[in-house]
């Protein structure tokens, strides 16, 4: 499997998709297609889904396929743009190797290769069987601007029982060890306004300052930022943030402001939200929420431990079920009633960065796992 896995990467990691996802995503479908007896079906927004099987229950491999901006050195600049995929010392270079195509891949080859154990002549899964139940292959768009892919599948009516998402969860517990997370942190976004009155700045009677205002504001997500929101998941204590991130008042050097606007990032954790909205005691201030990506908290303890022994025996080391900081895709799933996990190859601090990489053998320990998950508790 390994050299197929890493063409796969390469190929599809090599095509750009920080600002058009069609040709990654006319890739996966043409080689879902070739590869495999599923109904595959690619929705208006540009995700690709695919289906083995009609039971119950349903567990879907989820990704996406949209990437952040690359540097120019990610770029060739004598081959129509494609980004530059490069492998050296066991690991794969190059933007969305780690986040996340790497992981598609291998999601993709555990989906044609997984089938009844025991039923195969090969010694290689042939993915001939269908499952009792329906394993499904999605990967979505638009995850790095807001799981826009994501929401729309799930508006569209996408809603498995069971999802593994494939971001990074490899050297949580101890460096180089894939472990599951069951949990995740949400962000939500959120915009103060104060208005107030302008006057003259040599009359400052006359006027009521908006910038003051806002400060009184501050100083409340101050308060709320010192005790925030946290629950205990896995043994781990997931503590949410809230934090200023920016300020933009006034208008001239002489004048009294009337509108002052302040930005709140806020990091939220299951269950949990950091009571901002007593800012609004603040005379003249209200606040609005911009942007909310949910946290995600899988509830079915069994499906994270039968996760847990398939990453177990995939890999020389001991996993963990471990709990993770980022927001992704899982989610939205998750608010919407599947019960996620999350298990990928991709490490602290590889994502959305200038060597950006993915190791190959944590890539097939994915791969494998996905598979080993899906013929547990499917078949």
């Amino acid at each position: 499997m390994s050299s197929e896995l890493v063409a796969l990467t390469r190929d599809l990691a090599s095509i750009p998709s920080h600002d058009d996802e069609t040709a990654v995503g006319d890739a996966i479908e043409e080689w879902l297609r070739a590869e495999t007896n599923a109904t595959v079906r690619r929705d208006d927004v540009g995700n690709v889904i695919a289906r083995r099987g009609a039971g119950d229950p349903s567990l879907a491999l989820v990704g996406h396929h949209d990437v952040v901006e690359p540097t120019d050195e990610q770029v060739r600049i004598d081959d129509d743009g494609e980004y530059v995929v490069e492998e050296r010392d066991g690991r794969l270079y190059g933007r969305g190797t780690a986040d996340m195509k790497g992981a598609v891949a291998a999601a993709m080859l555990a989906f044609r290769d997984s089938e009844v154990p025991g039923t195969s002549s090969s010694p290689e899964p042939s993915g001939d069987g269908d499952p009792a139940g329906e394993l499904v292959f999605a990967s979505f768009v638009g995850e790095e601007v807001g799981g826009v892919g994501a929401r729309h599948a799930i508006e569209e009516g996408f809603a498995p029982d069971y999802a593994i998402v494939g971001e990074g969860s490899t050297g949580y517990s101890s460096p180089g060890t894939t472990d599951v997370a069951v949990a995740h942190k949400g962000r939500r976004g959120s915009t103060i306004e104060a208005t107030g009155s302008a006057a003259h700045a040599s009359e400052i009677g006359e006027g009521e300052n908006a910038i003051y205002r806002a400060t009184e504001a501050v100083s409340i997500v101050r308060n709320l930022a010192e005790s925030p929101p946290g629950v205990e998941i896995a043994g781990e204590a997931l503590e949410g943030s809230l934090t200023v991130t920016e300020i933009e008042g006034g208008t001239a050097m002489n004048v009294v402001p009337d509108q002052c606007t302040v930005t709140i990032d806020e990091r939220t954790v299951p269950g949990e939200r950091a009571p901002l909205e007593r800012v609004e005691d603040v005379e003249g201030v209200s606040v609005r929420v911009d942007q909310d990506v949910p946290p995600m908290r899988c509830g079915d303890d069994a499906f994270a431990e039968t996760v847990l022994e398939a990453a177990d025996a995939a890999q020389a080391e001991t996993p963990e079920l471990v709990t993770k900081p980022h927001a992704t895709d899982a989610g939205w799933l998750s608010e919407a009633g599947t019960e996620c996990v999350i298990c990928g190859p991709a490490e602290p601090g590889e994502a959305h960065t200038a060597d950006e990489s993915v190791s190959v053998a944590v890539l097939e320990r994915c791969s494998e796992t996905y598979r080993r998950v899906a013929e547990t508790w499917l078949w």
